[in-house]
C-alpha cells in the first residue's frame, strides 16, 4: 500500500466504451498521479445488465484541490456515466464500532491488530449485550457500553445501539461474534456498514450452532464467512471466506477450536478489504479488488 496520502475512488456503472479513458483523462487533466488501478466487467445475467467496476488510488499531493472539490468536479462525469461512486481519504481513519457477546477470540484479535496499527482505525467504543469484557476493553482505553437484550426490551436495546453508533460517528459496525440478530430496520438504516463473521461456510449452515449442524452432516470441510448484514439472516453479500479440512475423528469441540482461528483471519481480511474500499456491492454480490 502507498505510504503517502492518497484518495481512493471506487464505483460501478453500466458497462460502455471509454469509461476508464474518461476517468483517467479527468485525473490527468488535473495532474493527478494514479498509484493503483483495478477494473472488472461483469457480463450480467437474465436479471442484471452488464456492469463495470473500478477502483483507483490517486496521490493526494499531485492534485491541485482537496477531496471536497474533487467530488464537486467529478460529479458531472459520474452523472454522465450513471456511476455509483465514492471517494475516500487515506488520512481520515475509519471509525469502527465493535460489537461482541461472550466469545472473545474475534474481539481480542481485532484489538491486537488495532493496538499494533496493523488495522489503522479508530475504535470509538465496544458494545456488548454482556459485561464480560468491560474491564478488558477499558484497559485498552476504549469506552465500553453494556446494552443488555431480552425479549422484553429488544426494541429499546437496538434503538440504544443505533444511538451510540450515531453519537460516536461510526463508519462501520463489526459483529465480532455478536450473537444477536439485528432488526431489519437497523440493517436498512446502515446499508453496507454492518459486517458480520459467521462461523460456517455460507450458504451452508445458516443460523445458530453451525458447527453442530456440520458435525451432524459429516462434512469434511468447515469454514467461516465475513459478510454484510442484511434483513435476511446470514444472506448478505459475502466479502471473504476460508475453510479447513476435518475428518471423522474430529468432535464438535475440535471443530469449534479450529473454527476460531479461521473466524479471526477471515474477519480481519474482510474488514480490511471493506476499510480500503476494495469491496464493491451490486445486488447481493460483491466485487473484491485485492
Amino acid at each position: 500500500m502507498p505510504t503517502k496520502r492518497f484518495f481512493t475512488l471506487s464505483g460501478s456503472c453500466p458497462d460502455q466504451i471509454g469509461i476508464i479513458a474518461r476517468i483517467a483523462s479527468f485525473i490527468a487533466e488535473h495532474k493527478g498521479w494514479i498509484l493503483e488501478s483495478s477494473y472488472h466487467a461483469d457480463d450480467g445475467d437474465s436479471d442484471h445488465d452488464s456492469r463495470y467496476f473500478m477502483r483507483m488510488q490517486v496521490r493526494a499531493d499531485s492534485l491541485p484541490f482537496h477531496l471536497a472539490e474533487f467530488r464537486e468536479r467529478f460529479a458531472p462525469l459520474a452523472e454522465e456515466l450513471s456511476m455509483d461512486w465514492k471517494i475516500s481519504d487515506s488520512a481520515v481513519k475509519r471509525r469502527v464500532v465493535v460489537m461482541v457477546s461472550k466469545q472473545e477470540h474475534c474481539l481480542y484479535d481485532l484489538l491486537a491488530r488495532w493496538q499494533s496499527r496493523e488495522l489503522d482505525i479508530e475504535i470509538p467504543c465496544v458494545i456488548s449485550n454482556h459485561d464480560t469484557f468491560k474491564a478488558f476493553v477499558e484497559w485498552h482505553g476504549i469506552p465500553f457500553h453494556h446494552v443488555p437484550i431480552s425479549a422484553d426490551n429488544r426494541h429499546a436495546a437496538h434503538a440504544e445501539i443505533a444511538r451510540i453508533y450515531d453519537e460516536v460517528k461510526g463508519d462501520t459496525m463489526v459483529l465480532a461474534r455478536y450473537m444477536q440478530i439485528l432488526p431489519a430496520e437497523m440493517c436498512t438504516r446502515y446499508p453496507g456498514q454492518v459486517i458480520n463473521i459467521h462461523h460456517s461456510f455460507l450458504p451452508s449452515f445458516v443460523g445458530a450452532r453451525p458447527y453442530h449442524q456440520a458435525f451432524r452432516r459429516g462434512v469434511k470441510l468447515i469454514g467461516a464467512t465475513c459478510h454484510y448484514v442484511t434483513p435476511e439472516l446470514d444472506q448478505g453479500p459475502i466479502i471473504e471466506q476460508d475453510v479447513i479440512r476435518i475428518d471423522h475423528s474430529d468432535a464438535v469441540e475440535d471443530m469449534v477450536r479450529y473454527g476460531k482461528d479461521i473466524e479471526k483471519a477471515v474477519l480481519a481480511r474482510g474488514l480490511r478489504y471493506h476499510l480500503e474500499d476494495r469491496v464493491l456491492l451490486h445486488a447481493n454480490k460483491t466485487v473484491i479488488f485485492r
